[in-house]
């Protein structure tokens, strides 16, 4: 897998200060997508130990409040196999922090149905995230005024809560993770 970029400092992607990684690959190709050189597989720098572990340490400040997986896209098969154990690395090492990924594929029907990808590694990584927006970015659905997505048709689900209930249960600003 190769990754774009990694923000050390991030307070775009969720609540609070973040480490946020942008993955490499996306197929879903959304018109006005604001990473559109993610799409590619190939872009960016191989994710090696070496900057999992760097991860980690910009980690460690009290300051932060979590990380993100931002894209591209997390959930491309591709990149299951390199996020999964990564996740359930940097979660057995941080568990008081939040945990958010941006995908633009759907929870009910790609990531649960085990459609996409190996079904056990999707299971692995819903395992390690508290928060999930999913949905495609939809130009004509963009609205400045959301908090943390892009579009109207992108949910914000609190993905431990939705496990258990076995429903989906939307995340909102009063919700601290």
């Amino acid at each position: 897998m190769n990754y774009a970029k990694i923000k050390w400092t991030d307070i775009s992607n969720g609540p609070g200060v973040r480490v946020s990684l942008y993955v490499s690959g996306c197929r879903n190709h959304c018109k006005g997508c604001f990473n559109p050189e993610t799409w590619d597989f190939g872009y960016g720098q191989p994710f090696t130990r070496e900057v999992e572990d760097s991860i980690i340490e910009g980690m460690r400040p009290d300051y932060i409040k979590g990380f993100t997986l931002v894209g591209g896209d997390p959930f491309e098969p591709e990149n299951q196999k390199a996020l999964a154990p990564f996740l359930k690395r940097l979660r057995a090492e941080y568990p008081e922090k939040s945990f958010w990924c941006f995908t633009g594929y759907d929870y009910e029907k790609d990531l649960l149905t085990g459609k996409l990808g190996d079904a056990d590694l999707v299971a692995d990584m819903l395992s390690c995230l508290d928060v999930l927006v999913d949905g495609r970015f939809v130009e004509e659905l963009k609205d400045l005024n959301l908090k943390f997505k892009g579009s109207s048709n992108q949910r914000t689900i609190l993905v431990q809560e939705s496990l258990k209930t076995d429903e989906v249960v939307l995340w909102d600003e009063e919700t601290v993770v």
